[in-house]
């Protein structure tokens, strides 16, 4: 009898061996800060991007009293190539979430708070309403508190964002991630256009608001493609734009091509600039919400 051949991963990119570049190399998490907040969300039962997505920057921040608060749980419906936060069918929708979350935050005392969730594509709506539930209990339990979301596509639904829009967050953040030849490897379950459709729709729905995205660097695509990008982003008027490197969270996901180095940030933030957006964060160790509360203050926002 034949034996059934063995599974191999195949890897669709050239595997880099070169050892991580200095500019990589983030500060291991201590201070007191950083295990008061560690032990908080733990006895709220809350989770946080931070640790799920296993942010470099999550000593800096937390030993700062900044963090990433994480809605819907910690499963997310989807399965990105690049992502590391956990998988699977996840629980019924905690409506009690957005209570606990403006706890911590008023607890922590933050001027400006972000929030994110997970893909929640078996409940679109739900998953908008404890977005906005969220916003509107942190407003009040700590009214002089800045509220940013970053929130999932909601598979394109428009009434599903005008949910989020009505209670009026003074950031909304969708990221575009990638270029569109790579999204179906990398955004499983996205689509290039429906971003660019969400991101216009802030807009059109609420002409004030902040709108913001990221981008990151260095998972196959080509500078050309990520100068398209940042002027497809520009005429849908978004206002911030986050450019980072790609760091592969396990030999499971996604390949990383090649290291940015500080130039070439450098120069991808001058040429997004140019473009018209107000603020641009590009660096190695830049993510989402990095400096978000800077971010916040230079489109004017206080």
């Amino acid at each position: 009898m034949a034996t059934a051949p063995e599974l191999v991963q195949i890897d669709l990119a050239p595997k880099l061996r070169k050892p991580k570049p200095e500019w990589l190399k983030a500060r291991a998490p201590v201070g007191d800060n950083y295990h008061e907040l560690k032990k908080l969300a733990r006895s709220l039962d809350l989770h946080t991007v931070c640790e799920s997505a296993q942010c470099p920057n999550i000593g800096e921040c937390w030993n700062h009293g900044t963090a990433t608060f994480m809605l819907l749980g910690n499963l997310c419906t989807r399965r990105c190539g690049f992502c590391a936060v956990p998988k699977g069918r996840p629980l019924p929708i905690d409506m009690d979430e957005p209570r606990r979350v403006a706890e911590a935050v008023a607890t922590l005392k933050l001027k400006h708070a972000v929030v994110t969730s997970v893909n929640r594509d078996d409940d679109n709506i739900g998953a908008a309403e404890v977005f906005a539930d969220t916003i509107r209990l942190v407003r009040e339990l700590t009214p002089d508190c800045q509220v940013e979301v970053l929130i999932p596509d909601f598979q394109g639904r428009e009434d599903a964002l005008k949910i989020v829009i009505d209670a009026k967050p003074e950031i909304l953040n969708h990221n575009t991630e990638t270029v569109p030849r790579l999204y179906r490897a990398v955004r499983s379950g996205a689509r290039y256009q429906r971003t660019l459709d969400l991101l216009a729709n802030v807009k059109k729905f609420s002409p004030g608001m902040v709108s913001k995205t990221g981008v990151m660097v260095g998972i196959g695509e080509e500078t050309y493609e990520l100068l398209e990008v940042f002027r497809d982003l520009a005429a849908q008027r978004v206002d911030i734009l986050t450019i980072g490197q790609y760091l592969r969270p396990s030999k499971d996901h996604l390949p990383m091509t090649r290291y940015y180095s500080p130039e070439e940030f450098r120069f991808l933030k001058d040429e997004a600039l140019s473009m018209g957006f107000r603020h641009v964060e590009s660096g190695p160790l830049v993510r989402s919400s990095y400096h978000a509360h800077e971010q916040a203050a230079s489109t004017g926002l206080r």
